[in-house]
């Protein structure tokens, strides 16, 4: 069974947006709007895959999202991809350094994404 992609982005257009264009290219995905949501997602669903993580989100954001998956033993070996419109200096280094494993800024280029999903999932 092919793995499925969580999509946690508070935005729903990107959700969308996302998953149109990953179920065009064959992936199911779910999703959900705030890490609090994702987190309980990732922890019921078995068959994530990967998790494609908004990194500025209310409440709780990516940095604290990830940390949360990091630490769980049964959530730590799941790949996430952080997904943000800040693409400044040092951005890349603060979301791998907080546990992504790859970092994709906003506008998403769908090519790079299937690389990277490609070779996570």
């Amino acid at each position: 069974m092919k793995k499925e992609i969580l999509i946690i982005d508070d935005d729903s257009r990107n959700i969308f947006a996302l998953s149109a264009v990953l179920k065009a290219k064959k992936y199911n995905c779910v999703s959900a709007l705030n890490a609090v949501d994702g987190l309980k997602i990732l922890c019921s669903n078995k068959n994530i895959g990967v998790v494609l993580m908004d990194m500025m989100m209310p409440e709780m954001d990516g940095y604290e999202a990830i940390a949360k998956i990091k630490s769980d033993e049964k959530l730590r070996n799941i790949p996430v991809i952080a997904i943000t419109a800040q693409a400044m200096a040092g951005d890349r280094e603060k979301c791998l350094a907080a546990g992504a494993e790859e970092y994709i800024s906003k506008p998403v280029d769908v090519d790079q994404l299937i690389i990277v999903l490609n070779k996570l999932i």
